[in-house]
């Protein structure tokens, strides 16, 4: 089974960018977020995370952004990794799903 069949929620092509930061580290990385999801996120790095760290990320676009705690659940070595979000505070789903809604529609439109 691949990963795309293991996935709970689709995911849709975003383009925004992270900062994550792994446990009370104030040393933060910066990547790309290539896919988007009510779950997680792809986010490509050539110096991906562990599989099963611990982070803390925000993604931004250029008017909003997104916090949560997250994991590590795949790694495409020097490509990326999958993350699944674990913690998410009330707005900040707001604000997924908004970016998702807009995801949705432009992929429909294009498609």
């Amino acid at each position: 089974m691949d990963q795309e069949e293991r996935r709970r929620n689709p995911r849709y092509t975003f383009i925004g960018s992270i900062e994550m930061r792994q446990g009370t580290s104030e040393d933060k990385i910066t990547a790309k977020v290539r896919e988007l999801s009510l779950n997680g996120c792809y986010v490509e790095t050539v110096s991906p995370y562990p599989i099963g760290t611990g982070l803390t990320v925000k993604v931004f676009t250029a008017t909003e952004f997104f916090e949560a705690q997250a994991s590590v659940i795949y790694v495409d070595e020097n490509q990326g990794m999958g993350l699944m979000f674990r913690e998410t505070k009330p707005y900040y789903i707001a604000v997924l799903r908004k970016w998702l809604l807009s995801a949705m529609i432009g992929k429909k439109v294009s498609g």
